[in-house]
C-alpha cells in the first residue's frame, strides 16, 4: 500500500514539474513574439505612408431638410390665373370681304372665320399686399379677360399693368388689400445643389408644391425669341424677339403646364425665380424645369410699375461665348469670358473704348463666363447707368466705365403714355356697318382730340383695319399693339403704319410716329 501511494506522489510531482516547465517556456516564447510584433509596428509607424490615420467608417444619416415652413409661407401667395382670348374658327358660307378681296388679305379658297373664345391657365405670385401679381407674359399674352383665383378660393378680375416679351414677364393687378406676399430673395447667391420648391397650379391642380435642387444656373434655351416651342414651354407659345434675355435657373423640381408664372422659392420661403419652361418631348415634365431668376424679375416689374415699360439697357456689343474652338481660331490662350465679336457705332461700349476681339471677364466685379450671364448682369441696369466692365485685351486686363444706352441710342427714360397719346376714342364695328361695307374686321375712330392721330390727318369715322401688317380685330388688340410699340417690344418699329377705310369706301394709309 505504501509503495502504491509513493508511486502516485512521484507521478503527481513529475506532472507538476512538466506543467511548470511548459508554462515557463510558453511565456518566454510569447514575450519574444509580442516583442517582435512591437518592433515591427514601430518600424512601420516610422514610414512616411504610415502618417495617414485611418478611422472607422460609420453610416451617418443625411441632414434632414424641412420644407414645411417654406411651403406654408408661400402657397397662400401663389394664385391661379385663367386667361380668355378671342380666336378665329372656321365657318362656311361667308360673304366676300371686298376690302380683303382687292388688297389680298385673305385666301378666298379658305372658309370664313368667326370669333370663338380660347381659355388658358397658369400661375402668378402676389408681390405686394395691394394686389400686384407677377406672372409669365405667355400666360396673359393677348388675353381679353384675366381671372385670378387665390388659394382661399376668392376670384378677381385682373388688368394688365405691363408686359415684357423679351424676358417673358408680365405684371397684372387685382383690386384687393392685405394679401399674403412672398419676399424677394437673392438669386445671385443661389448655389448649385441647393434645395428649392416649385409652387403653382400644374394641370389645374391648385396649390401644388414640389421640391428639387438647383441643377445649373445661367441656362440659355433659345425659347424666348426663338419662336414657339411646345416641347420647351410650360404653357402657350411666346412672342418672337431678337433681344430676348435668357439666364434660367435649372432645377429638377417637377413642373408641368399650368406651373408657368408660379414661384420658385428657397427653403427660407424667399422668391428666387418665376417658373417658366420645361424640357419635354411629350409636353409634360420629364426631368428638368427652368425659372427666370428674381434678379431679372425684380428689375422688370419695378420698371413696369414705375414707367409702364421696361427700361432696356444696352452695352452696344455683339458677343460670343468663349470655348476651345473659338480660342484656337482667335489664337487666345484662355477659354473663359465672353468674346466681343463686334462693337456698335456710337454705342456706350465704343465710347468707353471696348474693341472687337476683347474678352469681357467681369461686370461690376462679378465674373461672367457665358452670354447668358452677361445679359443677366446688364439687364439689371437702366439706360444712363455707368457700369465697370473688365476686359482682357491681348495679355492685359483693363477696367472700362461704360454708360449704358437704350434701344434708341440715348440715355433717356422711355415712358409708356398709353393710347391716350393718340388722342382718339375707338368703337368695335357693328354688324350693320360690317354688312354695309362688306368687311369682317376693324375698329372705328369714334372721336378725336389733339393727339397723334389727328396730327397725322386721321378723321372721325375712319376704320382702322390693319396696323404694322397685323389685322385689327378689337379695340383691346389695337391698344395692346400700341403699347408694344411704345415700350420697344416692336424691336425697331417706332411707328404705326395704318391701313383702313372711311365709310364712303375710300381706302387710306397713315403713318404715325410714336417717338415724338
Amino acid at each position: 500500500m505504501k509503495k502504491f501511494l509513493k508511486g502516485i506522489c512521484i507521478i503527481v510531482a513529475v506532472l507538476a514539474c512538466s506543467i511548470g516547465i511548459s508554462y515557463f517556456v510558453i511565456s518566454k516564447f510569447s514575450e519574444r513574439i509580442l516583442e517582435a510584433v512591437d518592433q515591427q509596428e514601430t518600424s512601420w509607424s516610422q514610414r512616411p505612408e504610415a502618417q495617414t490615420q485611418l478611422v472607422r467608417a460609420e453610416a451617418v444619416p443625411a441632414v434632414a431638410t424641412d420644407f414645411t415652413v417654406a411651403a406654408e409661407n408661400t402657397v397662400h401667395a401663389v394664385v391661379h390665373i385663367m386667361s380668355k382670348t378671342t380666336v378665329r374658327a372656321a365657318q362656311s358660307q361667308a360673304p366676300i370681304d371686298l376690302f380683303e378681296y382687292f388688297f389680298g388679305y385673305r385666301d378666298y379658297n379658305q372658309p370664313r372665320q368667326q370669333l370663338q373664345p380660347q381659355v388658358g391657365y397658369g400661375s402668378g405670385v402676389i408681390i405686394s399686399r395691394d394686389g400686384y401679381i407677377v406672372t409669365n407674359n405667355h400666360v396673359v399674352e393677348g388675353a381679353d379677360e384675366i381671372e385670378v383665383t387665390t388659394n382661399d378660393q376668392r376670384t378677381y378680375a385682373a388688368k394688365v399693368i405691363g408686359t415684357d416679351p423679351t424676358t417673358d414677364i408680365a405684371l397684372i393687378k387685382i383690386e384687393e388689400n392685405d394679401l399674403p406676399t412672398i419676399p424677394f430673395g437673392n438669386s445671385d447667391e443661389l448655389k448649385v445643389g441647393e434645395w428649392v420648391l416649385a409652387v403653382g397650379n400644374p394641370l389645374n391642380l391648385t396649390s401644388t408644391v414640389t421640391a428639387g435642387i438647383v441643377s445649373a444656373k445661367a441656362r440659355n434655351l433659345g425659347i424666348i425669341g426663338g419662336g414657339s416651342n411646345d416641347n420647351l414651354r410650360g404653357g402657350n407659345a411666346n412672342t418672337n424677339t431678337s433681344l430676348s434675355i435668357e439666364s434660367f435657373i435649372q432645377t429638377d423640381a417637377a413642373v408641368n403646364p399650368g406651373n408657368s408664372g408660379g414661384a420658385l422659392v428657397n427653403t427660407r420661403g424667399e422668391l428666387v425665380g418665376i417658373n417658366t419652361a420645361i424640357v419635354s418631348k411629350s409636353g409634360a415634365f420629364s426631368g428638368y424645369s427652368f425659372a427666370i431668376p428674381v434678379s431679372i424679375v425684380s428689375k422688370v416689374v419695378t420698371d413696369l410699375k414705375q414707367y409702364g415699360s421696361v427700361q432696356r439697357a444696352m452695352l452696344g456689343v455683339t458677343i460670343q461665348t468663349m470655348n476651345s474652338d473659338l480660342a484656337k481660331e482667335k489664337k487666345i490662350d484662355m477659354v473663359e469670358g465672353v468674346y466681343v465679336a463686334g462693337v456698335g457705332e456710337h454705342s456706350g461700349a465704343q465710347e468707353a473704348g471696348i474693341k472687337e476681339g476683347d474678352i469681357i471677364l467681369k461686370v461690376e466685379n462679378k465674373k461672367v463666363t457665358t452670354n447668358a450671364q452677361l445679359q443677366e448682369r446688364i439687364s439689371q441696369y437702366r439706360p444712363g447707368d455707368v457700369v465697370k466692365v473688365e476686359v482682357l485685351r491681348g495679355k492685359n486686363k483693363e477696367t472700362l466705365e461704360v454708360t449704358l444706352r437704350n434701344l434708341q441710342g440715348n440715355t433717356q427714360i422711355v415712358r409708356n403714355n398709353g393710347v391716350e397719346v393718340l388722342g382718339a376714342a375707338f368703337n368695335e364695328l357693328s354688324d350693320q356697318l360690317k354688312k354695309q361695307l362688306n368687311i369682317s374686321y376693324g375698329i372705328q375712330v369714334s372721336g378725336l382730340t389733339d393727339g397723334k392721330l389727328k396730327a397725322a390727318g386721321v378723321r372721325k369715322g375712319f376704320i382702322i383695319m390693319k396696323v404694322n401688317d397685323q389685322r385689327i380685330q378689337s379695340v383691346s388688340q389695337f391698344e395692346s399693339l400700341v403699347k408694344d410699340i411704345q415700350r420697344g417690344a416692336g424691336f425697331g418699329e417706332t411707328a404705326l403704319f395704318i391701313v383702313g377705310m372711311y365709310p364712303t369706301g375710300k381706302v387710306t394709309y397713315y403713318a404715325v410716329d410714336m417717338n415724338e
